[in-house]
C-alpha cells in the first residue's frame, strides 16, 4: 500500500528517530477504553521500550521500536478500534475536542458523536489520503474546558443563538502560527459533516494528486483568498446549508478554565472526573495497566487522554474518590493541580529527534524536582522545554519557553518569556535558578493571586529586562519553600 511521504509519524509505516522506530497511534477525540489501554501497554513491551507519550493532539507514541510491527498484531489494532481499518488515511492528524466533552457541566452540546461520525466519514473515502498530514479538524462544545485556542485547520466551536444551537466555523489563513480566524459562518449540527466534506473536497481541489509535499490548508487559502474559498464549499453544498450572512461573534461566552487537573463535578449528578498528571506526557506500561485498573473498576471504563499531555479518568462515584486517589499515588501519580510538573512541556529531546540539541525530558523533571523544594505554584505556569525552533511538542506560545541551543562546548538554553528574549545562553547547570527567580519576581510583584503570570507579563512588557535584570545566574538563591 502506498502511503503518503509525511515527516509525521503514523502506525502503518515506520518514522526512525534516534532512539529507534516511532509508531503514532490516533486517538480520535483522546477517548480511549481499557482493554485498548492495556493492549498499548502490551505492544510497547513486547516492541517498544515499555512506555508510551501522550502528545499534544491526544494521539499515543510508542517509541525505541526496534523492529515492525507485525501485521497480525495490526490486525488486532484494528478489531480493537485502535487503528483505522482504512491504513491510507491513517497519517492525517488526529481529531480533537474537549476532554471533557459529556460530562462538563456547561458545555452546549457532547462533540464526542461528531468526532465519531467525521472518524468514520474519513475512514469511508479513501480519496481523503490526498490530504495534507496536518488537516486538522476541531470541535469545541462550548464547556469549561476548551480547545478553540488549539492550533487546527478547521475549528467548529458551539454557540447558543436565540436558543438553539448552531456551530461558528473558523478557518486558519494567514501569517504562520496566527490563531484560526472566524468566518462569521454559523452552522447547524446536522449541517456539520456535509460542511466539513466540502472544506476536504475544495482543499484536494487545488493540490496534485501526485504532488508528495502537501500545502497546508493556510497556504491554499492564502493563494485564493478566503472569498474564493468559501465560495467553492459553498457550491459542493446545498444552497440552504451553507450561508454568508456574516454573524458578530456571541458576546455572552463565558470564561473558560484551563486546569482540568484535580477532582471535578460531573453534569452527571453525583459523578466527578479527576485529572491526572503525568510528567511530561510520560506513562510507564504498569501504570498504563494500574489505570485501565482503575477507571474499569470505580469509573465507566474509558480514559480521556488530553491535548495538555495528561489525562482524565471520569465518572468517578463520590464516595470512591478517596480509593482513587490512593491507587492513584501507588502507581507514582497525582491529581494536585499544583504539581509543577503539571505545568510543564517537552518534546522528546535529543534522544528521540535528530534536530533536538538538548535532552528536553530530563532537563524539565531536573527543573521540575529543584522548584518542588522551593515552591509551591497556586497560578499556572506554562513552561515549555522545545529541543529545537519546531516546537513540535507546543505549537502556541508558553509562558516561558526554554529553547535548546547548542553551546561552544556543551548544549543549553535561550530562555523566552512570553516570546521576549531574555537569555541568549543558559548552561543547564543554571536553569533551574533562572526559572526560580522569574518565578519569584512573579510572586513577590503581581497585583494579587487573581492576576496570572500573563497578565503580570503583559503589564511588565515595556520593562521585561529591567524587571528580571537581578535573575542572573550567579544571583544568590533562597532556600525558603514558599507559594507562587
Amino acid at each position: 500500500m502506498q502511503f503518503p511521504l509525511t515527516a509525521c509519524p503514523g502506525l502503518f509505516y515506520n518514522t526512525l528517530a534516534q532512539d529507534g522506530f516511532l509508531c503514532r497511534l490516533r486517538i480520535p477525540g483522546g477517548m480511549i477504553n481499557s482493554q485498548q489501554f492495556e493492549a498499548i501497554a502490551d505492544i510497547s513491551d513486547h516492541y517498544g521500550g515499555g512506555y508510551i507519550d501522550i502528545t499534544n493532539r491526544a494521539n499515543i507514541q510508542i517509541r525505541e521500536i526496534k523492529q515492525g510491527i507485525n501485521n497480525q498484531v495490526l490486525a488486532k489494532l484494528q478489531a480493537l478500534g485502535l487503528a483505522s481499518t482504512n491504513a491510507s488515511v491513517d497519517h492525517i492528524r488526529n481529531i480533537m475536542t474537549s476532554p471533557t466533552a459529556g460530562i462538563d457541566t456547561q458545555e452546549l452540546i457532547d462533540t464526542r458523536p461528531l468526532v465519531k461520525a467525521w472518524e468514520k466519514y474519513i475512514t469511508a473515502h479513501s480519496h481523503l489520503s490526498q490530504l495534507s498530514a496536518k488537516f486538522s479538524v476541531c470541535f469545541d462544545g462550548g464547556g469549561k474546558i476548551s480547545v478553540k485556542d488549539r492550533p487546527n485547520d478547521i475549528i467548529l466551536a458551539a454557540e447558543l443563538i436565540n436558543s438553539n444551537i448552531h456551530w461558528r466555523l473558523y478557518l486558519s489563513y494567514g501569517e504562520k502560527g496566527e490563531p484560526a480566524k472566524d468566518t462569521g459562518i454559523l452552522l447547524k449540527p446536522l449541517e456539520t459533516i456535509a460542511v466539513l466534506a466540502a472544506l476536504a473536497e475544495t482543499y484536494l481541489k487545488h493540490i496534485g494528486i501526485k504532488t508528495h509535499c502537501k500545502p497546508r490548508l493556510r497556504e491554499i487559502i492564502n493563494h485564493i483568498t478566503i472569498e474564493k474559498y468559501l465560495q467553492q464549499v459553498k457550491e459542493k453544498l446545498d444552497p440552504s446549508i451553507f450561508s454568508f450572512e456574516k454573524t458578530s461573534l456571541c458576546a455572552s461566552a463565558s470564561l473558560r478554565e484551563k486546569n482540568l487537573i484535580g477532582i471535578h463535578s460531573q453534569r452527571q449528578s453525583g459523578l466527578y472526573y479527576i485529572g491526572i498528571v503525568l510528567p511530561l506526557g510520560r506513562l510507564d506500561t504498569y501504570q498504563i495497566r494500574g489505570l485501565a485498573h482503575i477507571a474499569k473498576r470505580y469509573g465507566d471504563d474509558n480514559i480521556r487522554l488530553t491535548p495538555w499531555q495528561n489525562l482524565i479518568l471520569s465518572n468517578i462515584p463520590q464516595n470512591q474518590i478517596i480509593k482513587v486517589e490512593e491507587e492513584i499515588a501507588n502507581l507514582g501519580l497525582n491529581c494536585s493541580p499544583t504539581d509543577i510538573k503539571s505545568f510543564l512541556v517537552a518534546c522528546s529531546g535529543k534522544r528521540g529527534c535528530t534536530a533536538a540539541a538538548t535532552e528536553t525530558k530530563e532537563d524539565a523533571l531536573h527543573l521540575a524536582k529543584y522548584l518542588e523544594d522551593l515552591m509551591i505554584l497556586d497560578c499556572s505556569v506554562n513552561i515549555h522545554f522545545s529541543g529545537c525552533g519546531k516546537s513540535c511538542a507546543q505549537h502556541t506560545q508558553a509562558d516561558i519557553t526554554l529553547l535548546g541551543v547548542a553551546g561552544e562546548s556543551f548544549p543549553g538554553y535561550q530562555i523566552y518569556v512570553l516570546g521576549h528574549l531574555l537569555y541568549e545562553y543558559v548552561t543547564l547547570a543554571k536553569v533551574p535558578m533562572i526559572i526560580e527567580q522569574i518565578l519569584e519576581v512573579y510572586h513577590k510583584q503581581r497585583l494579587n493571586f487573581q492576576e496570572s503570570f500573563r497578565q503580570f507579563i503583559d503589564r511588565q512588557k515595556h520593562q521585561l529586562n529591567q524587571l528580571f535584570s537581578k535573575s542572573s545566574p550567579n544571583s544568590t538563591v533562597t532556600t525558603l519553600k514558599y507559594h507562587v
